[in-house]
């Protein structure tokens, strides 16, 4: 267990309640900003994608913007990328050959932390689908420290976790690099709010709950707030609840916690038929299938 796991398995509960919040794409509107400012060209500059741009630009969008996907860890979410461009018909008929990167898929498969720090320390063995995605993850983090800031959270946000640093520990619980969260957390005067900010290095969002939550307050006292299948699975793994902040509906999501679904919470009246429905009107916002598969 590495030292950010160690900090989630030390930290004991102030509250009677805990939930947990993803950042980007829930707290604030950067996943678009990230994923087609930054993302896009760095894949495409670093992987050498010049001649398939436009169908990079697609699949990327799609896989971690507007589908189920939305939210995956960047590592296993780029082998996701590169796995549809190879069965693109466009990218076929031009004869692009897309790069295997056998090496980070076994990585990704180890079990190991899928962060930089130990990216960095598998691609000492000298594997050269490593370093490359070594670099890539570098460029990425660089374009987004000089592309992504001034953008405030999403409306509702501080009234809803000032709102519930009342009665609940709070926990940023994101697949994003700790440095860049601490960076637009602290900002945007969010980082007193939060007991811990737990990004890639700490694990999977399941691990970090489990880590920090589970064990520790009854199950119907602990959510998880995301805008992503990652934050519901990670959830529910655990057995505990969770509140959706719908793609393209944020700020509606974020009132309707702010004004309803927070007290539910706190009243207990949560779980059950009101948790359902706002899943069932989640999962409609995320599909599987990519529009040119349609």
């Amino acid at each position: 267990m590495n030292y950010y796991q160690e900090q989630l398995k030390r930290f004991q509960p102030q509250h009677l309640f805990f939930i947990g919040v993803d950042s980007d794409g829930c707290v604030f509107d950067t996943m678009e900003l990230k994923q087609k400012e930054c993302f896009c060209p760095v894949n495409i500059r670093v992987w050498g994608l010049q001649p398939v741009a436009k169908y990079v630009r697609e699949t990327v969008e799609f896989v971690n913007l507007y589908s189920k996907w939305r939210g995956m860890n960047r590592f296993p979410a780029l082998l996701k990328v590169f796995d549809y461009l190879r069965e693109r018909e466009e990218v076929k008929t031009r004869g692009f050959k897309v790069p295997e990167l056998k090496g980070l898929r076994q990585w990704v498969d180890s079990g190991a932390p899928l962060g930089n720090a130990s990216l960095a320390a598998a691609a000492a063995s000298g594997d050269p689908d490593l370093k490359k995605a070594l670099e890539w993850s570098n460029e990425v983090n660089e374009a987004i420290a000089a592309m992504v800031h001034g953008i405030p959270p999403f409306p509702y946000v501080k009234e809803s976790l000032t709102k519930l640093s009342a009665r609940a520990d709070l926990v940023c619980v994101s697949q994003t690099p700790a440095e860049t969260i601490e960076r637009e957390w602290a900002e945007h005067g969010l980082s007193a709010i939060a007991a811990i900010i737990a990004g890639q290095e700490s694990g999977t969002k399941q691990e970090q709950l489990r880590l920090a939550a589970t064990g520790k307050y009854p199950v119907n006292h602990i959510l998880m707030v995301g805008d992503a299948y990652g934050d519901l699975g990670a959830a529910k793994a655990n057995g505990v609840l969770f509140y959706p902040i719908n793609p393209g509906q944020e700020e509606v999501s974020w009132k309707r916690f702010y004004e309803e679904a927070l007290d539910r919470f706190f009243e207990e009246k949560y779980a059950g038929g009101y948790e359902a429905e706002l899943i069932r009107e989640f999962r409609g916002y995320l599909p599987d299938t990519p529009p040119w598969q349609l």
